[in-house]
């Protein structure tokens, strides 16, 4: 698979050639900024995202006349983001409607911030706290489509196992339930289970999610083991409508669905 060239490897370079011109070595910024040296060579490298606080930092050391903090401040909102969901959150953000299944973990838009930061630690091989601190802020970010004037129309398929499996902990867990019943009152917001039981079931193949664009066009994402994609194609895309509203069919209604999670809270 071809190497996606991002802004982020402009900027990481654009640092690279700063301070070779001023005679920093790498570790030398590095142990200016206090940050890791491994931090830096994944800058460096554009690897890794550069916050504007940082970029500030560096402007000020090398003397760039502010010329990084700009151009962090130009990144597209796509990039700033990992690179398995970067297509998903171009999408995600103008979107009219939204119809989701997900088979693993709560899905990243209904996430507390400690449970997606659980989410996170779960990843393997580990990430470092720089990283997962930017993937949160990146996915808090992601959520404010719920704060639109118009926000969208949505639907949400979790597996019942998803509310069973702790988490991050207990209490991390029950916060999160708390957190599905109230976004469930949205009026944009539909929330439905999908009982741990239920046979046939037509979302064996995995997470599925279904975005509608302005124009009213729909595509589709997928996400698997280090690999997603966005498919487009109309006569795919139906197939996965028809997948998607035979799940909601399968699964339990929204007023079942919070009578479960009332359940599982013990307040029923």
């Amino acid at each position: 698979m071809k190497k996606r060239v991002t802004s982020w490897h402009a900027i990481g370079a654009q640092i690279a050639h700063f301070r070779k011109y001023v005679g920093v070595t790498q570790a030398g910024l590095a142990d200016q900024l206090c940050v890791s040296h491994d931090k830096m060579a994944s800058i460096e490298q554009g690897r890794r995202p550069v916050d504007l606080a940082l970029a500030a930092q560096i402007d000020e050391y090398l003397d760039t006349k502010g010329a990084l903090a700009v151009a962090v401040a130009k990144i597209p909102a796509r990039e700033k983001f990992p690179v398995l969901v970067a297509d998903l959150v171009e999408i995600e953000q103008v979107a009219v409607s939204i119809l989701s299944y997900e088979a693993q973990v709560v899905p990243g838009l209904l996430q507390t911030e400690e449970y997606m930061r659980a989410v996170f630690n779960c990843r393997y091989p580990p990430i470092g706290r720089g990283m997962l601190d930017d993937w949160v802020l990146g996915r808090l970010e992601r959520q404010k489509v719920w704060e639109r004037e118009d926000p969208p129309g949505a639907n949400f398929i979790l597996e019942e196992t998803i509310l069973r499996r702790p988490i991050g902990g207990r209490e991390v867990m029950r916060a999160q339930i708390r957190h599905l019943l109230e976004l469930s009152r949205l009026d944009c917001l539909g929330l439905q289970i999908m009982p741990a039981d239920r046979v046939p079931h037509a979302g064996l193949d995995g997470p599925l999610e279904l975005l509608e664009n302005p124009d009213h066009d729909f595509v589709a994402y997928l996400e698997g083991q280090r690999v997603s994609s966005v498919v487009d194609d109309p006569d795919e895309v139906s197939i996965y409508q028809l997948k998607y509203g035979m799940l909601r069919s399968q699964a339990l209604s929204p007023a079942e669905s919070t009578h479960l999670l009332d359940e599982l809270l013990g307040e029923r």
